[in-house]
């Protein structure tokens, strides 16, 4: 088994001096687009601990999302993107 999680390593190396040798394209990533949490917040009005009720989460995990510390994901990432798309709703979250 190490023998071949050392192949794979080696050769996970040459894939990497090939793509900077533009001898091979890198492997396309799928990567969603994250929405500024702080300015979604500020142009909502509110504070972190408000923000944070209204989309479900903690205080803290709304400040680490600013500080890029974390990256929102799941659920809270789709209401994010709802919010960045639609700040109206901003409304109906904070009825719920």
């Amino acid at each position: 088994m190490e023998k071949e999680l050392f192949e794979g390593l080696v050769e996970s190396i040459r894939q990497m001096n090939a793509i900077e040798k533009g001898e091979m394209e890198p492997a396309r990533v799928h990567r969603h687009h994250v929405p500024n949490v702080k300015s979604l917040r500020e142009a909502s009005g509110l504070r972190q601990d408000e923000f944070a009720e209204v989309v479900g989460v903690s205080a803290s995990l709304v400040q680490s999302w600013e500080q890029d510390r974390r990256i929102p994901s799941g659920s809270s990432l789709k209401i994010l993107l709802m919010l960045e798309r639609n700040p109206a709703i901003i409304n109906e979250l904070r009825a719920v």
